[in-house]
């Protein structure tokens, strides 16, 4: 069984059940082939042993935060790499491990698989244009930002965070801070690691995370069209008009029909 076998057969379980931190891994054997997947979740077992030196004797919550923050952050450095942020190797679990530097979803899953191990629970928050924390406890109104060293955030500070981002005024939806599941998770991942290779033209490896994007919802329309893309551009004729054509048949309202429908035509007169 190849990994994205594995990687399909890990998601395809109700979403509660998928092991987040092997699928991650899973997605990284696809870069990585000798990647020793129980290794790396060793790591985390190990992880959830050595971070109760920094943890209070009483359960409240920030002082657990606190301690985490110490353990990830002090303790072992992790650290966001705001020096290289679009290295792919971001988005690769066990580089992160390996090298202390992440993107904000990566740094997240760490601390989201040290905190469930210690049985402090936390939502992870797919925020557009950055990835948050939320603890899993009764009037909880903080988040955590794993990129920023474990940064306590409210509400607020979410919003001003986003308007930063993007750099215009943005009022905070509720969905933006809205718990997800462990399969948009991935999704979030596997989009980051697309969009990177397709930036820098790294096409075959494009074409594999597309695979694992169609894993994840095998009728997603865009992922499609974009797989029929990377194909013709890769040369691949047969399986880039049936992409496009299957676009084309399951989005007749799409807004940029015509241009693929022209795509299609002139891959067809080749």
């Amino acid at each position: 069984m190849n990994n994205w076998q594995e990687f399909n057969q890990e998601i395809n379980q109700p979403d509660q059940e998928i092991n987040l931190a092997k699928a991650a891994l899973l997605i990284a054997q696809n870069e990585y082939p000798n990647l020793n997947i129980d290794d790396y979740l060793s790591i985390f077992e190990q992880m959830s042993k050595e971070v109760n030196v920094y943890l209070p004797s009483s359960s409240y919550p920030l002082k657990i935060i606190q301690g985490i923050n110490h353990y990830l952050f002090e303790y072992l450095k992790f650290r966001g790499n705001t020096q290289n942020y679009y290295d792919p190797r971001n988005s690769f679990l066990n580089e992160v491990i390996n090298r202390k530097l992440g993107i904000p979803i990566t740094l997240s899953l760490i601390y989201l698989e040290v905190a469930k191990r210690i049985n402090f629970p936390m939502f992870p928050i797919s925020m557009p244009g950055h990835f948050l924390l939320k603890p899993d406890f009764e009037n909880a109104g903080i988040f955590v930002d794993p990129f920023n060293q474990g940064e306590i955030l409210f509400p607020q500070d979410c919003e001003e965070k986003l308007s930063y981002l993007y750099q215009q005024p943005i009022k905070i939806q509720p969905h933006f801070l809205a718990p997800v599941g462990n399969k948009q998770v991935l999704n979030r991942l596997l989009n980051n690691l697309k969009l990177v290779y397709l930036n820098q033209q790294q096409l075959e490896r494009a074409l594999k995370i597309i695979t694992g994007l169609l894993m994840l919802d095998p009728f997603n329309q865009g992922e499609l069209r974009d797989r029929g893309i990377v194909y013709f551009q890769l040369g691949d004729i047969p399986k880039a008009c049936y992409d496009l054509e299957c676009y084309i048949n399951l989005a007749p309202n799409a807004q940029d029909l015509p241009a693929i429908q022209q795509l299609l035509d002139k891959i067809k007169s080749f």
